[in-house]
């Protein structure tokens, strides 16, 4: 079995340490570091911009991933890619011009992924998955952190994996050493957690070990 990455998502970072908890993550193992964009508008919730990116990647050496849950992602993605991210994912709901937009973030030189909501299937995928790297199969409505896993995910997982044997499927949403093998069983490859990373009771490298540790 490949290695499984754990993501940590900074929505549940402590803002006013964030630079620190980040090199904790990193220290702690981490593969990457998600920055959550929220619009305010496709979800009810506004979080981080390019500012924020450019901050993170000044203290990692790690992938940066945005996830732009915003209405008209195609606006955004240049600042985006030039403050330093290396995986833009964009929502499927949100653009009526998918393969435009996944050219686009190629051409300027990051990895193209994309997420989908709950209740979106995985079918609608079939014609983008040639040229994208990455699959974000949400958990949870997106929005805001903390919420609990969906249970039909890993069914959805299944279905995925059986339609790209190769395509990289992460999850995000309720994530956790619980949840943890349930969808890596079903063929998830990537985890991003929030919540039980940073808000771990004995700390940032006590979760990523316990999420480790649970699919190992």
């Amino acid at each position: 079995m490949n290695r499984i990455e754990i993501v940590p998502s900074i929505l549940s970072a402590d803002a006013g340490r964030l630079a620190e908890q980040v090199q904790e993550a990193e220290r702690a193992g981490a593969d990457r570091i998600q920055v959550d964009v929220m619009d305010g508008h496709f979800v009810p919730n506004l979080t981080f911009g390019p500012l924020v990116v450019e901050a993170v990647r000044r203290v990692t050496k790690l992938p940066i991933e945005a996830h732009l849950m915003v209405f008209r992602p195609e606006l955004f993605i240049e600042a985006f890619v030039k403050s330093g991210a290396t995986l833009i994912e964009v929502q499927v709901e949100a653009t009526t011009s998918l393969y435009r937009l996944v050219m686009r973030i190629n051409e300027l030189g990051a990895k193209a992924g994309v997420a989908i909501n709950p209740a979106t299937s995985v079918e609608t995928l079939r014609e983008i998955l040639p040229y994208i790297t990455t699959v974000n199969v949400m958990t949870v409505e997106p929005g805001f952190g903390g919420q609990k896993f969906i249970p039909h995910s890993p069914e959805k997982i299944r279905r995925l994996r059986a339609i790209s044997p190769d395509v990289e499927i992460e999850v995000d949403g309720g994530i956790d050493a619980s949840t943890a093998p349930v969808v890596v069983k079903a063929g998830a490859t990537v985890l991003v957690a929030g919540s039980a990373v940073f808000g771990h009771k004995q700390g940032i490298a006590a979760g990523i070990a316990a999420i480790r540790k649970a699919v190992a």
